[in-house]
């Protein structure tokens, strides 16, 4: 039994392990290579420390915390074996971890104050983002909340078609319009029609890169500024979608969302099928922005709620 808080159901931990074996096997064999013949964690375990967590993607400067910290820790207790190295890190990634993402729910949840819970999407194409709303739509609907999805993705036809398909697939109802249409009008729209519903929850689609960062900025905060006429605290997430699997390139794509507009939540998806699984560690601990949901899996459930204890002790396991 864990000493983390066991919170999620057998089956969801399962989902959790499993989807995490790729990162975990790499990294412990990385760890394992770098304590070879060592029996105290001394200048040349952290060296080589380093070089494995940054080669596990989490990032150099979340690295550098995490080493500091370990060395802090040396200094105050004199000697620490390197049997004692994973329990160590361990209980560092997880505090660090703690810092951004303070919550310990296991359920999609939403305020009881707001109605509809609005929540803007963005993220490049091709990270997952129309699965993930998908994904999303079914467990909301699954815990009982009425769920509406806006098409405000009009660069791509493929986009709104996408988001058609899951709409069905999930049983939802979805506001579009044709490619091309003003995305601010789409969103409108969406959130005209889940008030008019009496809908418990608005997900809504962006387009996932225009022509610069600059149109980006500008498209985002209209379709903010229009949704406020509507909902007034609308948007209440600005969900910023991540591939886990392209490792640093989601930190690059994390600077350039939240450069163009105010991200208040991370979804890591495609966890299950690489060895990146450290840049849920960086990505959070940089931008100092939660992760709230991961993608464990390619089946309709294996999007999960994040928690920081139970992701770290599958990380750890």
């Amino acid at each position: 039994m864990s000493f983390f808080k066991r919170i999620f159901s057998s089956e969801k931990k399962e989902t959790l392990d499993k989807g995490l074996e790729q990162t975990k096997t790499s990294f412990f064999a990385k760890l394992t290579k770098a304590v070879a013949g060592k029996s105290s964690v001394d200048e040349d375990v952290l060296d080589n420390l380093e070089e494995v967590l940054v080669s596990s993607d989490v990032g150099v400067k979340t690295t550098l915390k995490i080493i500091d910290r370990i060395e802090e820790r040396v200094a105050r207790d004199k000697y620490l074996g390197t049997d004692e190295l994973n329990k160590i890190l361990r209980e560092e990634i997880a505090g660090l971890l703690s810092e951004t993402n303070s919550g310990e729910a296991s359920e999609f949840e939403i305020p009881a104050n707001k109605k509809p819970y609005v929540i803007m999407v963005v993220g490049v194409n091709g990270v997952g983002k129309t699965t993930t709303i998908g994904k999303l739509a079914y467990q909301f609907k699954k815990a009982g909340h009425k769920v509406v999805l806006g098409a405000a993705d009009t660069f791509r036809a493929a986009a709104i078609d996408q988001l058609q398909i899951w709409a069905d697939r999930v049983g939802v109802p979805i506001v579009r319009q044709q490619m091309g249409s003003d995305p601010a009008s789409v969103a409108f729209d969406t959130l005209q029609s889940a008030v008019t519903q009496g809908a418990d929850v608005v997900i809504i689609d962006t387009a996932g890169r225009l022509h610069n960062k600059v149109n980006l900025m500008n498209e985002l905060t209209k379709v903010k500024r229009v949704m406020q006429k509507v909902v007034g605290d609308a948007p209440h997430d600005v969900l910023l979608v991540l591939d886990g699997s392209t490792g640093q390139n989601a930190f690059e794509q994390a600077r350039e969302f939240t450069a163009a507009t105010e991200v208040s939540c991370l979804a890591v998806t495609k966890l299950d099928g690489t060895a990146k699984g450290g840049v849920v560690i960086g990505i959070s601990d940089q931008f100092q922005i939660p992760v709230k949901y991961i993608g464990v899996g390619e089946g309709i459930e294996d999007l999960q709620v994040f928690n920081k204890y139970e992701f770290v002790d599958s990380f750890f396991k």
